[in-house]
């Protein structure tokens, strides 16, 4: 019998578009999950690569009025590292936004955000109650946490009051971010002049070892995994732990059928395991994980006890 609360209500994250989709696509995407997609939050914004940021920048005005016009809630995300004067001044005006929470992906936005609510990204590193209560007494009244975390962690971490807990559930998870950039790197080109190549690779460009074995995922100056995290199966044992909130990584796939299915999982409305099938389905290309939770290699697929 599980132990979660039926009455406490499960909420879904749309996480940011880590890739370089091309503006229209990207701004379509974004009317289409206000339009038609079961989710409760939807965060906006880069946090990849600044040199990207001027390109969507015109659309972000119509995207945010056509996701709260919807009745979701808008997220800004910033950038996970900010390395210069011009990225620095762009994050203090993406602080200054009235009406939106701001998801902070670098600790210093978290500290300029000081005395005011925000979210704690999944790129800031919270693997302790220490970290987390510090976080929450600057003013992070939530946190996605980093995918590395096993489930006992993740619900020593639930119990921190005055805070909401949110876990990454799909998608290729965003590893570490560098100062070079990896796929300029990859077609001989330096970083300023890389020609924004991340946009030939968009869900990621893969990477084998040597033995041509799937290892990891590059999107620009950022390393993911090679595998899609798939949690449908332990959506149940999230709740159990505290967690009703759970992030989906946007990819070039139907996200709206994605997000149904968990909807309808977390719901105890569709079997996990038949949401797993479909799921598959609807990413044929992907390969799915979910070691970390059960505290194996993240690459790992552990089968859950349902």
């Amino acid at each position: 019998m599980t132990q979660h609360d039926p009455l406490s209500p499960v909420r879904l994250t749309l996480g940011p578009v880590l890739f370089n989709w091309r503006p229209e696509k990207l701004r379509d995407f974004y009317f289409r999950m206000a339009d038609e997609a079961d989710v409760d939050s939807v965060c906006v914004g880069e946090v990849v690569c600044s040199k990207r940021i001027p390109f969507f920048a015109p659309f972000v005005p119509e995207v945010v009025e056509r996701l709260q016009a919807a009745g979701k809630e808008v997220v800004a995300s910033s950038l996970a590292l900010i390395m210069s004067e011009r990225e620095a001044v762009q994050a203090r005006e993406l602080t200054q936004l009235d009406g939106m929470l701001v998801e902070a992906n670098d600790v210093s936005v978290a500290s300029m955000m000081a005395g005011r609510p925000f979210v704690a990204g999944p790129l800031l590193n919270i693997y302790n109650e220490g970290t987390l209560a510090y976080l929450r007494d600057l003013g992070a009244v939530r946190a996605c946490l980093p995918a590395e975390l096993p489930g006992p962690v993740i619900g020593t971490l639930a119990k921190t009051t005055g805070i909401e807990m949110e876990v990454q559930c799909f998608g290729r998870l965003p590893l570490a971010i560098s100062a070079r950039c990896y796929h300029a790197r990859s077609r001989n080109l330096a970083k300023d002049g890389c020609q924004y190549v991340c946009a030939d690779d968009p869900d990621g460009m893969d990477v084998d070892t040597l033995d041509d074995e799937a290892f990891l995922a590059v999107n620009g100056t950022q390393t993911m995994s090679y595998h899609y995290l798939d949690l449908l199966a332990e959506l149940a044992a999230l709740r159990d732990l505290g967690v009703n909130r759970f992030r989906l990584w946007p990819h070039n796939v139907d996200m709206v059928a994605v997000a149904g299915l968990f909807r309808a999982v977390a719901n105890g409305l569709v079997d996990a395991q038949d949401a797993a099938v479909r799921l598959s389905e609807l990413c044929p290309k992907a390969e799915f994980a979910n070691g970390y939770f059960h505290g194996r290699e993240g690459h790992a697929t552990i089968d859950a006890v349902l």
